[in-house]
């Protein structure tokens, strides 16, 4: 891969060609990152030394090329580190940035109304491996996906949780009803239409995932609708670019109180972004908005207008994906960029849903060690 390496004067940065042109390392960084058995555990991957460590003044001494491997000799170590050149160039940081202020992961796939949404058989993605992988890189590719043919059970839910992660209990339980009640504690537990809106945005940490479990639906009405806020802040930033950045740049704040005991909120942009500005999350929903207070005086019209924008992008027909689940169907969003909705519904008839909040990192965890796991057997 590399065909050359060349050393600074002082040691402190090495450089690797290729066909491709050169990459640029720091030392610091190099031996923060070294992969041997002195750095690294063998067993779990996790580093075996502190910053602290490392001599603030650490230079690479020598440095060579050995088929797919760089081998390095640092300062503080009489022995050769070897380096996979291949993992080198994947973690290359030596790069221009040319992202806007606000953009989104390469991954990720963002939609709009007329979307398919990633679906898979119960079954086959409790049997088959490769099934079950496809349906999860759709689920984190798109944000959602749906699961047919499960089955009739209370509970049932737990088990697609379990095909790729964890539960996290709420003052709602494991699991919760979605059914209407005659004094809900919640909103959702009634026959009205919901806005579609983000579960939770209450909470630190957000509930970065939820499913939603049918059991029956015979009411009129109750479809569901999933809405990608990531393409709507893509739209925002197409067409008014100064809302997008304001909803990133303040915090609102969000409220719950509807239960004995429980006092739940959170400080946090509706739009968030990483430091270098990629679009991590969104937090929307109007029912437990509370009162803004971190937006200065001279701001808050263009707040409120920006506020505006984004909830008239959620609300277009032309954002929306809309479908009704039947007895034995879910669907599971990424509660940190989907949201999801449902018409209101009348009182003849059932509906009754259960729902659940498993976390992301189980998923992409799931992921990882699938593909890791499908490379290793290829």
């Amino acid at each position: 891969m590399f065909s050359k390496v060349k050393l600074s004067e002082n040691g402190q940065i090495i450089t690797l060609s290729s066909s491709g042109g050169d990459m640029r390392f720091h030392a610091m960084w190099m031996r923060d990152n070294a992969p041997d058995a002195d750095t690294r555990s063998a067993v779990n991957g996790q580093r075996l030394i502190t910053l602290n460590d490392i001599p603030a003044d650490v230079a690479i001494t020598d440095a060579g090329l050995d088929g797919d491997q760089v081998l390095v000799t640092f300062s503080d170590r009489p022995h050769a580190v070897a380096y996979d050149a291949a993992w080198l160039a994947q973690h290359c940081y030596d790069m221009p940035s040319s992202h806007p202020p606000i953009w989104i992961n390469p991954e990720l796939t963002t939609w709009q109304g007329g979307a398919r949404v990633p679906a898979a058989d119960y079954k086959d993605v409790m049997t088959d491996d490769a099934a079950k992988l496809d349906w999860l890189e759709g689920l984190h590719r798109f944000g959602v996906a749906k699961l047919d043919g499960g089955p009739i059970e209370s509970g049932a839910l737990m088990d697609v949780a379990a095909i790729f992660g964890y539960v996290r209990e709420t003052n709602y339980g494991k699991w919760f009803e979605v059914r209407t009640e005659v004094n809900p504690v919640n909103l959702a537990y009634t026959g009205l239409g919901l806005q579609a809106h983000t579960d939770n945005p209450y909470r630190d940490p957000v509930p970065t995932m939820q499913i939603l479990y049918c059991l029956e639906n015979a009411a009129e009405g109750g479809d569901s609708m999933v809405v990608d806020g990531f393409a709507c802040v893509e739209r925002l930033m197409a067409t008014a670019p100064e809302a997008a950045e304001i909803l990133s740049r303040y915090c609102a704040r969000f409220d719950y109180r509807g239960s004995s005991g429980v006092a739940l909120s959170s400080k946090r942009p509706m739009v968030e972004t990483a430091p270098d500005g990629e679009l991590t999350g969104i937090r929307f929903n109007n029912r437990s908005a509370a009162a803004f207070t971190d937006v200065p005086f001279d701001d808050m019209p263009a707040y409120y207008d920006a506020y505006r924008k984004l909830s008239e992008l959620i609300d277009d027909p032309a954002m929306q994906v809309s479908f009704k689940l039947n007895p034995g169907e879910c669907f599971i969003v990424d509660n940190t960029r989907v949201l999801h909705a449902r018409n209101g519904y009348t009182g003849e008839g059932t509906r009754w849903l259960q729902g659940c909040y498993p976390d992301k990192d189980g998923l992409l965890s799931t992921i990882a060690s699938m593909k890791s796991m499908k490379e290793a057997a290829e």
